[in-house]
C-alpha cells in the first residue's frame, strides 16, 4: 500500500502522535511519501492521508482534484468532524480494511467579470460551500437565480451556497438546515439577512445557481471553503455541481448521527442523559 501524507502545518511533524503514526505505518510495510501539491502525487497512490484537522482535509481536496484517490482525514486538531480517524487507530484500520469509502459532492464556481488568473493558485472547486461577503460596513444586495429563474433580492452581509456535506459547516452557523451528506441537494443560505421573512432555501443538486451583487463598495469577498479572495463587486458567479466527486475514507463504526451528537452536541439535554 502506498500512502501520500499531506500535512498543512509543518509543525505537526514534531507532534509525538504524528511521528508515532508515520513510524507505525513504515513498520507495517506501508510506503509513505509527503505531498504538498497535486503535481506531487505519484502513480499507484492508494490514498492521501490529511493529517491535522478539518481545514487540512479541505485543503487536501485540492491536492487530489479529479484523480479519484480517496482522502483519509486524521484528526490531531480541534473538531474533527471530517477528520474522524484517530492517529492511534489508522494503521489497524488500513491493514484490516475496517473503513468505508463514500463519494462526496463538490461544487464548481465560474466567475465572470474578473480574471481569476490574477489570484495565485485559484481553484474553482469547493467541498463545503462558496460564499460572498460585504467588504465594507454597508450591507449588500444579492440577486440570485436558480436555473435562470430569479429569487427575491437578498439584503444581507452575504450569502452562501453549500453542499449537503457543508450543511454542518458555515451554513449551519448561518441558520441553515442539517442535511445527510448523501442528500442530493444544494443550500442557499443568507448571512445575517436584513429581512425578517428570509429563510434558507434547499434546491435540487442539478440546479445551476447564479449570483450577482449590488454594493456601494468596489470590492467584495469571495470564499471557497477555507480560501478567501477579494474580487470586484460587479462579478457574477455561476455555481453548479462539479463533474467529479471526492472520495472520503471514514471509520466503519462512524455514522452521521454519531458525528452530530459527539462533535456538535446535537440534542444535548440534561433530560437525555
Amino acid at each position: 500500500m502506498t500512502v501520500a501524507i499531506y500535512i498543512k502545518k509543518e509543525g505537526l511533524r514534531e507532534d509525538p502522535r504524528v511521528s508515532s503514526l508515520l513510524e507505525r505505518m513504515r513498520q507495517a510495510g506501508i510506503s509513505v511519501y509527503p505531498v504538498k501539491t497535486y503535481a506531487d502525487l505519484r502513480d499507484g497512490t492508494d490514498l492521501v492521508m490529511a493529517v491535522g484537522g478539518d481545514g487540512t482535509f479541505l485543503s487536501a481536496a485540492k491536492r487530489v482534484r479529479d484523480s479519484g484517490i480517496p482522502v483519509m482525514g486524521v484528526n490531531v486538531g480541534r473538531l474533527g468532524f471530517l477528520s474522524e480517524n484517530k492517529p492511534e487507530d489508522v494503521v489497524d484500520s488500513l491493514l484490516s480494511g475496517n473503513y468505508t469509502l463514500e463519494d462526496r459532492t463538490l461544487i464548481e464556481t465560474k466567475v465572470s467579470g474578473f480574471d481569476t488568473s490574477q489570484i495565485e493558485g485559484f481553484w474553482p472547486i469547493s467541498f463545503n460551500e462558496v460564499s460572498v461577503h460585504r467588504f465594507g460596513a454597508g450591507m449588500i444586495g444579492i440577486d440570485v437565480t436558480v436555473d435562470g429563474r430569479p429569487l427575491p433580492t437578498y439584503w444581507a452581509d452575504g450569502l452562501l451556497v453549500a453542499t449537503s456535506s457543508g450543511s454542518t459547516a458555515y451554513s449551519l452557523s448561518a441558520g441553515g438546515p442539517i442535511c445527510y451528506p448523501e442528500s442530493k441537494v444544494l443550500l442557499i443560505t443568507p448571512i445575517a439577512p436584513h429581512n425578517l421573512n428570509v429563510r434558507p432555501l434547499v434546491v435540487p443538486e442539478s440546479s445551476r445557481i447564479g449570483i450577482k451583487l449590488r454594493s456601494r463598495d468596489e470590492k467584495a469577498l469571495l470564499t471557497m471553503d477555507n480560501r478567501t479572495m477579494t474580487v470586484p463587486s460587479g462579478v457574477s458567479l455561476s455555481i453548479s455541481v462539479a463533474q467529479f466527486s471526492l472520495r472520503r475514507i471514514r471509520p466503519t463504526e462512524s455514522n452521521f448521527e454519531k458525528a452530530l451528537t459527539s462533535k456538535l452536541f446535537w440534542g444535548e439535554d440534561i433530560r437525555n442523559l
